[in-house]
């Protein structure tokens, strides 16, 4: 009796000692017990002081894996939702209560959402993954790198001279935020100074003109002086758009005044990196080229 009496006081001691905020060392410390199963039995049921709990690593984790359970979700779909073990959903929602059972299709449907959601978990792990590989090799460029890679870039998206339009002037056209940084960067190895650009963006009727402008100038780093007015896309309501929301800014039209030579200088640039992959790529078929002549130079002859 006397045993109980102890134990009993001794469990009131210690829960009180807890609500005031002490940590289980500390308990042990004023109360003078060494045993933690005697400790454990006494603190029982009555949950730690939230500065006692140290923040681990994947507390958002499981807080939405109890999120995913709570709506209904099983461990194999907060597995594949989180993509994390199934064991680790396990000791993070154990306590929770059952869902109800789904009929046929909801599990059906319920199963393939969240093998979809874990695929593209994968799928965009390994994209991370060849990209930063990718760029680990290029590495940064060199001025001549950037010459050749800006001289290509032109190529593909700048205008030039035509059978039925006559060019005499740089300019450059894109949507992507990156190829209009590097542009920039091409003509300031090229030796043109900033002064001498002239901006115009192109985009709907129907977006924010004025974000986007703004958009433009501070990715240039160029005064509005140097912007001229935009141009404006009727909006057609018949036609389904799926370049729309904030993320739409339409496109930048980069011109360089007093241009003419630096024109012919690219056109140079480009034609000579596309001549020096013909030779790469004839130099590699070579050998192929030359056992495939010898060996119909030995057909005739036979």
């Amino acid at each position: 009796m006397r045993n109980q009496e102890a134990l009993q006081e001794f469990r009131t001691q210690a829960i009180a000692l807890r609500l005031a905020g002490k940590s289980r060392r500390e308990i042990q410390e004023i109360l003078g017990v060494t045993s933690s199963r005697v400790l454990d039995d006494a603190l029982r049921g009555v949950p730690p002081q939230p500065w006692t709990l140290r923040p681990r690593a994947k507390d958002h984790l499981r807080a939405s894996a109890r999120e995913l359970r709570a709506r209904g979700y099983t461990y194999l779909e907060i597995a594949a939702e989180l993509g994390v073990a199934k064991s680790s959903v396990s000791l993070w929602v154990r306590d929770m209560p059952r869902p109800g059972r789904l009929s046929y299709e909801e599990s059906r449907q319920r199963n393939a959402e969240g093998v979809s959601a874990y695929w593209k978990l994968r799928r965009e792990a390994r994209r991370r993954a060849l990209m930063e590989s990718a760029t680990a090799v290029i590495g940064a460029l060199s001025e001549r790198e950037v010459m050749i890679a800006g001289a290509v870039a032109y190529w593909c998206e700048g205008t030039k001279n035509k059978p039925y339009r006559h060019n005499e002037e740089v300019g450059f056209i894109n949507s992507d935020p990156e190829l209009i940084r590097f542009f920039l960067r091409f003509l300031a190895v090229a030796g043109v100074t900033r002064d001498r650009l002239v901006c115009r963006m192109q985009i709907h009727e129907s977006a924010d003109v004025e974000a986007a402008q703004q958009f433009w100038q501070d990715l240039t780093r160029l005064p509005a002086e140097q912007f001229r007015r935009p141009t404006l896309k009727r909006h057609n309501p018949a036609t389904v758009r799926k370049n729309t929301g904030q993320e739409y800014r339409g496109c930048l039209v980069v011109r360089v005044r007093r241009s003419t030579e630096l024109l012919r200088q690219i056109e140079g640039w480009a034609a000579a990196a596309m001549a020096s992959s013909a030779d790469a790529a004839q130099t590699q078929l070579g050998p192929r080229a030359c056992q495939e002549q010898v060996d119909e130079a030995e057909l005739v002859s036979f």
